[in-house]
Order: C-alpha cells, then sequence, then structure tokens
C-alpha cells in the first residue's frame, strides 16, 4: 500500500503507507497479515511446528519481537538465526580495509564472534562501531553458518521469505491500486491461500 499525497506533499486523508508481514512455514506455507501481529502469531501458532522450531530473520527488532512469540513456551526449543546475507551487508558497511573485511567475512562464515570483533577494536569510525553493536545484539544468532549449510540443517539466507513477499505483493501491490484497510487481510488471505495450492483455479 502506498502513501497519496496531495500536491503539498501531505498525505490524502485516510491514506497511509504500511505493509503487511509474511511469515513462511517449513519452506512451503504462507501466511500475511496486515497490522495484525498477533494474528501472525495465532497463525504460526496454530500450525504443526517441528521441534526445533528455527527462526530466520534480519536484523531488524520487529521481527525478532514477533519470534519470540512462536511456540508454544516450554514445548519448543527455538533457533533463532541471522540471515548470513544481511549480516555480509552490514559487514561491508564498515569499509575500510578490504583484506581485513575478507578475514571477518571469514570469522563470521564459522561463527566467530569474538575473533570478529576483535578486528575492529581500533577502529575509531561510526561504522565499525555501529557494527560491533550489531554483532553484539545479534551475537546469540550468530551461527556456524558454513557447518549449517554443509549439514543442511537450515536455510542460511531469508531470500524464500523476500521471494513469498514478491509473490503475495503482486496481487496486493497492483499499479494504482488503493485498498480499503478492513478489505487487505482479506485479500491476504485469498493470495496465501491460492500460494498454498488450497484454491483451486
Amino acid at each position: 500500500m502506498e502513501e497519496k499525497s496531495d500536491k503539498r506533499g501531505q498525505p490524502k486523508a485516510g491514506c497511509h503507507w504500511r505493509d503487511y508481514k509474511t511469515v513462511r512455514l517449513q519452506g512451503i506455507y504462507y501466511g500475511a497479515f496486515f497490522d495484525d501481529n498477533q494474528s501472525l502469531v495465532d497463525y504460526v501458532n496454530s500450525q504443526n511446528l517441528v521441534n526445533p522450531l528455527v527462526c530466520l530473520g534480519d536484523g531488524h527488532d520487529g521481527v525478532w519481537n514477533l519470534v519470540k512469540e512462536f511456540g508454544k513456551p516450554g514445548n519448543f526449543e527455538r533457533w533463532e538465526i541471522l540471515d548470513w546475507y544481511h549480516l555480509k551487508e552490514n559487514l561491508y558497511k564498515v569499509g575500510g580495509s578490504l583484506k581485513r573485511l575478507k578475514v571477518a567475512e571469514t570469522l563470521l562464515w564459522q561463527g566467530q564472534v569474538d575473533n570478529t570483533q576483535a578486528l575492529f577494536l581500533h577502529c575509531r569510525g561510526k561504522q565499525a562501531k555501529n557494527f560491533m553493536a550489531y554483532l553484539n545484539k545479534h551475537r546469540s544468532r550468530i551461527v556456524n553458518y558454513n557447518y549449517y549449510q554443509a549439514e543442511q540443517l537450515c536455510p542460511i539466507g531469508s531470500g524464500a521469505v523476500e521471494s513469498a513477499i514478491k509473490q503475495i505483493g503482486t496481487r496486493i501491490k497492483i499499479s494504482g491500486a488503493q485498498w480499503n484497510v478492513e478489505s487487505v487481510n482479506q485479500i491476504l488471505s485469498v493470495r496465501c491461500a491460492y500460494l498454498n495450492g488450497l484454491l483451486a483455479i
């Protein structure tokens, strides 16, 4: 959904830019909800979830706040994994010595957060400090990606979810379309049912 503006750049009454949240379960099932986090959590928890419950996401706090609600407390071991490609993208924002960045990438690929941080201890730049804070924040979600990929334990990137968002968006974000807030979740539900193979066409 896009925010529509008048000539002065102010949003038109009743129009807002908002987006929906999407989840992809067990590599095949889609769920999407607009402006309704609790329904997304309820949808996930109503599914036949596997244990351990593997949750893969980027570094956005909103993702991990929702993930905390997935799975019934005490019944599930939850593996939270930071998307490798987002981690790598944030690493290269640091800039500076390409040699140091390549060494850091190799260390992170093996899940070695402490050794990676040691490479940047004496860096004074804002990007390096931001990256150090990012590593501290997501330390428990940075795994040995090399091992996870070699053993095919789970995906290490959230590309499939991002692809799902685009597939759902082909119906929702039609050029020039405007939606009533009340009808968006109905359209999302139909689109997900189609992608989940629950609609015969």
